[in-house]
């Protein structure tokens, strides 16, 4: 048994955008504790969604004396082969796959990356509510067919509306929701949350926050409603076919959560009868969306490949601040920043 101290760093990600940069690495080494080694797995890995379904085989080989693992998300190969585990913190914002390892039988510490992504998905949120609120999705339908037509805009019914109109109901107020809701108000927006503990308050950018049992009475006065939840037992397709129903026509829903929230074919359903304004999605139940999917072929759809949270000049640094810091504290004995509670799931 060896007595160093080893940090695993396993973040180099198939897609160029999400691989941990030289000179990223270069600044985990620099600022490592004393006492501590960095070990950098070379083989690629996942980035998707809550990260890789398994470890490739070097980052199985060399897990097995590591205090610390730095990767996106954890798998059950991995836990198996981890003999010296204490600590694991996900690159992700979501634990799905850590959490399904077997992580919560254990005594290993998780933390995850909750609110890296606030900025970027935040500004995505306001970018989507836009693109429907102000009509974008017919003038740029209008200028495919080369249409110069003002009627949707002037006509007496016309949905055109402005932030400062709409009541914004958003499910969860961590770091997606808490950075939606400062700029959704910026502009106006009055943003109600929803949260598993309204005791604990509204957090900027909200007027207001309830708990999961007001859903059904909140969601009748949602002119917006954003999905912005960790996946766990309780979010799991909470937006029925029967809640969806209870949105108001012309409602704009916008999930940057996880595709499993709500009834992708309901959604898909009220869409095409026109009973709601729109739909921004960027996580679906199965990622790539099936060709097959009605959503798709829905002009009152906006479908994105799961790029919210896209920002790579900003993305490592901020990933590095929050792990360095936790490092630092880990080594300490002090609390630690975004501890996951592998009973409630995020």
């Amino acid at each position: 048994m060896t007595d160093r101290r080893t940090l695993l760093v396993d973040l180099a990600a198939k897609s160029r955008n999400w691989a941990l940069p030289p000179e990223g690495l270069a600044r985990v080494r620099r600022e490592a504790p004393e006492g501590w080694e960095v070990v950098a797995v070379q083989a690629p890995t996942s980035s998707d969604g809550d990260g890789p379904d398994g470890g490739s085989d070097e980052a199985i080989r060399s897990i097995g004396d590591a205090e610390v693992y730095f990767g996106f998300g954890f798998t059950r190969d991995l836990l198996t082969a981890a003999h010296r585990l204490r600590w694991l913190h996900s690159a992700a914002a979501g634990v799905g796959n850590v959490l399904s390892a077997g992580i919560g039988a254990t005594d290993i510490t998780v933390t995850n990356s909750a609110g890296i992504h606030g900025a970027p998905i935040g500004e995505f949120v306001v970018a989507g509510v836009l693109h429907f609120l102000r009509g974008l999705d017919v003038a740029i339908a209008q200028q495919r067919r080369g249409e110069w037509s003002k009627a949707f805009f002037v006509a007496d019914d016309s949905p055109v509306r402005e932030l400062a109109d709409c009541r914004v109901l958003i499910l969860g107020t961590g770091g997606l929701g808490g950075g939606a809701a400062r700029r959704l108000s910026a502009l106006g927006a009055r943003c109600v949350g929803i949260r598993r503990r309204p005791e604990l308050g509204a957090p900027a950018g909200f007027v207001e926050v309830v708990g999961m049992d007001q859903l059904d009475a909140q969601l009748p006065l949602a002119d917006v409603l954003v999905l912005a939840a960790p996946l766990t037992a309780d979010t799991s397709e909470v937006m029925t076919r029967a809640r969806l129903a209870l949105l108001p026509r012309g409602a704009i829903v916008v999930n940057v959560a996880r595709g499993a929230l709500l009834d992708e074919q309901a959604l898909a359903d009220r869409l095409a009868a026109g009973q709601l304004r729109g739909a921004v999605l960027d996580v679906f139940r199965r990622e790539p969306l099936e060709p097959e999917s009605p959503l798709w072929r829905l002009p009152n759809a906006l479908v994105v490949p799961h790029v919210s949270p896209v920002s790579p000049g900003r993305f490592w640094p901020r990933q590095l601040d929050l792990f360095l810091d936790n490092w630092r504290r880990y080594v300490r004995g002090e609390p630690l920043r975004n501890l996951v509670d592998t009973q409630a799931g995020y």
